[in-house]
């Protein structure tokens, strides 16, 4: 039987799963608000009113639980020399060519970028959501505000849709992952393979 490795407490994953859940709800309900095509999907929220309602709710609710998490990831997601490296490297990665690289610590590079773009892009939703939240702060801004702040919400929401995609694709393609917010262990195994130097840290503690 493989020996199993710590990696997220129980207070880890349940605060993973709120960031999940409510960041699908805002995609979902976002996109319901951003075109006529996409407003069959308001009634996952009970329809266009109450969509328009919960939609900027849910969304304090994401930015206090990604803070909060964010917060205890800083430490170990300083990009570092070794990260550089095997960015240089990135390619032969990918075309599983081989190529001698430092160990990896408990996130990768891409895993790094996914978490400084969330850095900056959640709080930017945050900001322009206020300024287009109707009816309570609307009429504090300027009509070329309101509008600005339209775009930047539309362009950062586009923008972590999409690496939040791609976070999903590379946990199921890389086998082993998910059980790791599921139930807050990896095997040995999967630590030695994909995050060596992580393993050697858990391991001496």
């Amino acid at each position: 039987m493989s020996t199993l490795v710590p990696r997220y407490s129980p207070r880890e994953r349940a605060n993973h799963w709120v960031i999940a859940i409510t960041f699908i709800l805002l995609a979902i309900s976002g996109l319901a608000l951003f075109h006529p095509a996409f407003y069959f999907l308001s009634h996952l929220l009970g329809g266009g009113t109450w969509n328009r309602i919960l939609h900027p709710f849910i969304g304090v609710v994401l930015f206090i639980s990604f803070a909060a998490f964010a917060v205890r990831l800083v430490p170990d997601n300083r990009i570092t020399a070794a990260d550089r490296e095997w960015e240089k490297h990135l390619p032969k990665i990918l075309r599983n060519e081989p190529v001698t690289l430092p160990k990896i610590g408990k996130y990768n590079i891409g895993q790094k970028y996914l978490f400084w773009s969330l850095v900056v892009l959640i709080p930017l939703l945050l900001v322009s959501g206020i300024v287009i939240w109707q009816p309570w702060f609307t009429p504090y801004f300027s009509i070329g505000l309101i509008r600005l702040a339209v775009v930047i919400h539309a362009v950062s929401a586009f923008l972590a849709i999409l690496g939040i995609i791609i976070h999903i694709y590379s946990a199921i393609w890389t086998r082993g992952s998910i059980r790791a917010m599921t139930r807050g262990t990896v095997t040995a195994a999967w630590a030695r393979h994909h995050h060596p130097a992580w393993y050697e840290e858990v391991s001496r503690r």
